[in-house]
């Protein structure tokens, strides 16, 4: 009798540091190991970049049975809002993070379903019925929604599906029926993992990175009063306070101004697998040689220009990754 398993990726929202003056960031993560043991992650390779995130990973099924799985990645939830600030390039596209996945050098075409949900409601037929795309904030989905009877308008308002947002851009007040439900999306394959035989999975996507206009854990080189959170979340030490004093202090004088970005990824999921992760190596690549960044990490060392990398053997992953870049402004 051969064992079943399901394995599911996990991502999920987190919330804008800075409501004013900030993009949000949507965490992402691996991929989570949930119902049997039998099959544990022999490696991990880590890749994060504000450009790309690359996860190379080996399985192993050490039982002396095949096991058979569904493998599944969801997409972040994507909620409609009037002050939103997600920080999404793409939002005409169902694959707004470009996700990819190659399972033993073979290219993997995965399943995508969407689901649409309003006050707990799933909505998606009626949406579909209608031909309105399912993505916030996107333009189709906006050009869409304008051309529906008025009736229907007026009940999907009532049943909050959708809301009147109503701004001033420069030619009057003018007003736009606008998407309140929450998109759901997972990509899922089928696969197996043969007996005492490793399998090889690699996942590509474009990560959303938040930010702000300003660094503002500093302020006129003395630590601001959301420090603490940052030095807990990023670990920032006593070395890239001073770091950050003299960018903000060359930047009053005319140097460049340094703004933050933010990565997130959901680490932890690892410790869902068959025991620890057997080799773990994390690789960061802050782009340019003049940014700046901090996150949390052991034995951390330089192997490039821009680039760092931590390893551990047994690895057990206890946090998520939190990244900051300081980023400097073209000039």
């Amino acid at each position: 009798m051969r064992g079943r398993m399901l394995i599911v990726g996990l991502l999920a929202f987190a919330p804008p540091a800075f409501a004013n003056d900030s993009m949000a960031e949507l965490k992402t993560g691996g991929l989570i190991y949930v119902q049997t043991s039998d099959v544990a992650m022999a490696e991990e390779q880590l890749y994060i970049s504000r450009d790309e995130v690359r996860v190379d990973y080996v399985f192993k099924n050490a039982s002396d049975k095949d096991v058979e799985s569904v493998i599944a990645f969801p997409m972040p939830d994507i909620t409609g809002s009037m002050d939103s600030d997600i920080a999404l390039e793409n939002t005409d596209s169902d694959n707004f993070l470009g996700f990819s996945v190659v399972q033993d050098s073979r290219q993997i075409k995965p399943e995508l379903q969407q689901r649409v949900l309003a006050a707990g409601i799933d909505r998606t037929d009626e949406l579909v019925a209608r031909n309105i795309p399912l993505l916030p904030y996107s333009d189709r989905t906006l050009a869409a929604l304008k051309a529906l009877p008025e009736d229907v308008k007026a009940a999907w308002i009532a049943e909050g599906l959708v809301f009147v947002n109503r701004y001033d851009a420069g030619k009057g007040w003018q007003e736009d029926l606008t998407p309140a439900w929450t998109l759901r999306s997972v990509y899922w394959w089928k696969t197996k993992f043969p007996a005492g035989k490793p399998v090889r999975v690699s996942h590509r996507y474009k990560p959303s990175v938040g930010g702000t206009v300003a660094m503002t854990f500093i302020d006129q080189g003395k630590p601001a009063t959301n420090y603490k959170d940052y030095a807990d979340r990023y670990c920032i030490d006593t070395a890239f306070m001073k770091t950050a004093a003299k960018l903000e202090a060359a930047a009053g004088k005319g140097g460049p101004n340094y703004t933050e970005q933010w990565v997130s990824y959901i680490l932890t999921t690892g410790a869902n697998w068959g025991g620890s992760i057997g080799k773990f190596k994390l690789t960061i690549d802050k782009g340019r040689e003049k940014d700046y960044l901090s996150f949390c990490g052991n034995g951390v060392k330089k192997i490039g220009p821009t680039t760092f990398e931590m390893t551990a053997d047994d690895f057990y992953p206890e946090k998520d990754l939190n990244i900051l870049f300081l980023t400097a402004a073209d000039q």
